[in-house]
């Protein structure tokens, strides 16, 4: 009965080694910008690296109706944001979802104000070589209003 037992604890510990050794993307600095109250959208931010080429197809968070991947592009004088329905993560490359930047996470119809020191939840679908591929946990925490990342804190 002790061999079993052992045995067993040590097939799930390979399993969850496993696990971890498969994760194909890291998830670095998260983060969700503070609100004010009535605000009906935040950004969320991060750092996102892929071991080999994967896609950021979805993001889901349960603090929103929906949350969606935004490209911000100038178009003459004018900066435009859209939702787009992909982000590629090319192998080895950090790709950032920053304020002001390229790309970063829309969080729309927010069910209630986000203050700094709470947490969002967000869970992000990864795509490789177009077969669904995993699904990543974030506990981003929330930033007040003034702040341009973590690493201002």
């Amino acid at each position: 009965m002790a061999r079993r037992v052992a045995l067993a604890a040590f097939a799930l510990a390979g399993l969850v080694l496993g696990h971890s050794a498969l994760a194909q993307v890291t998830v670095s600095k998260p983060w969700v910008r503070a609100t004010v109250p009535q605000q009906q959208a935040s950004g969320a931010f991060m750092t996102l690296t892929a071991k080999s080429n994967a896609r950021l197809v979805d993001v889901r968070t349960p603090v929103a109706a929906s949350a969606e991947i935004h490209a911000m592009r100038m178009s003459g004088d004018m900066m435009s944001m859209s939702p787009v329905h992909g982000l590629d993560l090319p192998a080895g490359m950090p790709v950032r979802l920053a304020p002001g930047g390229e790309y970063h996470v829309m969080l729309l119809g927010l069910k209630h104000p986000l203050k700094s020191g709470d947490t969002v939840p967000l869970t992000l679908l990864i795509e490789q070589a177009g077969k669904p591929g995993e699904r990543i946990e974030v506990q981003a925490p929330v930033l007040p209003l003034t702040s341009s990342g973590p690493d201002d804190h």
